[in-house]
């Protein structure tokens, strides 16, 4: 089975389709997959649910979707520094719905289990709890989330070997790990692709089996945030 392609289009190619569910990984700016991302804009498909943790901000990640309209929902857990993301959800023009961020990683990796649903606490008594099965368990109020099963998953890693086992680096393997698990078709860019055998087996995070495409690629190292203090007087 071939994994490796040339470039994000053409691993993404044959696969997308408008009105589709995506699972995107990535925290903020971090491991999100930029290349792929792009790519998806580039084709042009619309009415594209995303569950992502954020959409990125104004000008990169999701947010580029975000710019051409091509996202009509996000199943998020954070607006984050997205300023699209937040006017299009205030003037209706994006459905969003909300989640608890341990819920949102929790519903990516049932469905990536094959759990259809499960019930939490979190959220219990809030506009989250509205609409959903409430069951009580051992004198505890729970309510059921449904696991999420994507059409495809988007994820960026580390490094990857050729079957496609995937390293990812700190705190960049965030949403990516259960985002690339429910997707019933995953595709991954990474900074290296090393020949099979190279990774110690105990460091791999994401084993190959969830992953059926992949690419390497150049990215960008943007900071979200940049904090810095001033230079103390001599």
């Amino acid at each position: 089975m071939k994994k490796i392609y040339g470039s994000a289009g053409e691993a993404l190619e044959g696969l997308l389709q408008d009105g589709m569910l995506i699972a995107a990984g990535g925290f903020g700016l971090c491991g999100i997959p930029e290349l792929l991302i792009e790519a998806i804009r580039d084709s042009g498909v619309k009415d594209l649910t995303f569950a992502s943790n954020n959409a990125g901000v104004d000008d990169f990640g999701i947010g580029r979707l975000l710019h051409t309209k091509q996202v009509k929902k996000m199943m998020s857990s954070y607006v984050g520094e997205n300023a699209e993301f937040m006017r299009q959800y205030l003037d209706g023009e994006l459905e969003v719905e909300f989640n608890p961020q341990g819920t949102l990683a929790e519903r990516m990796r049932a469905g990536g289990s094959g759990i259809p649903g499960f019930f939490t606490k979190t959220g219990v008594g809030t506009m989250v709890a509205e609409g959903k099965e409430h069951k009580d368990f051992d004198g505890e109020t729970y309510i059921m989330e449904r696991g999420i099963f994507a059409d495809l998953a988007v994820v960026k890693a580390w490094k990857a070997d050729e079957t496609g086992n995937l390293i990812f680096r700190k705190t960049a393997r965030n949403f990516n790990v259960p985002a690339a698990m429910c997707g019933k078709v995953c595709a991954a860019e990474v900074e290296e692709i090393v020949p099979t055998g190279s990774l110690d087996p105990d460091c791999i995070h994401l084993p190959g089996i969830y992953v059926h495409r992949l690419i390497q690629g150049e990215h960008e190292k943007r900071i979200e945030q940049r904090t810095i203090r001033q230079r103390e007087e001599a």
